[in-house]
């Protein structure tokens, strides 16, 4: 290699190195919306779930099934699939689902509030599979709603104890 071309690779890799460290060290700006925002970390006061490791992997899979069926919900409705979303709703999120996962899971182990939660969630999901023949949006997003309410309700209540 000649000298003329490491002396180029030499300055161009200096360049480099003096635009990371000094993207490094420049002020970062909030992101846009967030000026005056300071992140806030708070501790979790979330009850605890006291579940062996094969129970809460369980219910970790029970909680990923009825995420991702919100999902497929929205996408059916989006569709105007009406059908497929009423069937999404009473299979996988109804009381048909509760008793299925109660049966594969310890819930001696979960407290009585959390049953109750889980089955207002049950019960909002029955009432949306209840309008989706309607086919009407403006009864059938405030059912969805319902049905979010009662996920989030137990979520900023509950949590899984990590063993």
């Amino acid at each position: 290699m000649s000298r003329g071309r490491m002396t180029s690779k030499a300055s161009l890799s200096c360049l480099v190195l003096l635009f990371l460290l000094a993207s490094g060290c420049a002020e970062h700006q909030p992101a846009p919306g967030m000026s005056g925002v300071t992140p806030v970390h708070l501790p979790d006061v979330r009850t605890p779930i006291p579940l062996e490791a094969d129970a809460r992997q369980e219910h970790r899979a029970v909680m990923l099934q009825h995420l991702e069926t919100i999902q497929a919900i929205v996408a059916a409705l989006a569709d105007e699939d009406y059908r497929l979303a009423q069937g999404l709703t009473e299979t996988h999120l109804g009381f048909f689902m509760h008793r299925h996962a109660m049966a594969r899971q310890q819930p001696e182990n979960f407290p009585p509030a959390y049953h109750d939660l889980a089955m207002a969630h049950h019960e909002a999901a029955e009432k949306l599979a209840d309008v989706m023949p309607t086919k009407d949006l403006k009864r059938i997003l405030p059912e969805f709603n319902n049905v979010l309410k009662a996920c989030v309700a137990c979520h900023l209540e509950y949590r899984l104890r990590h063993s």
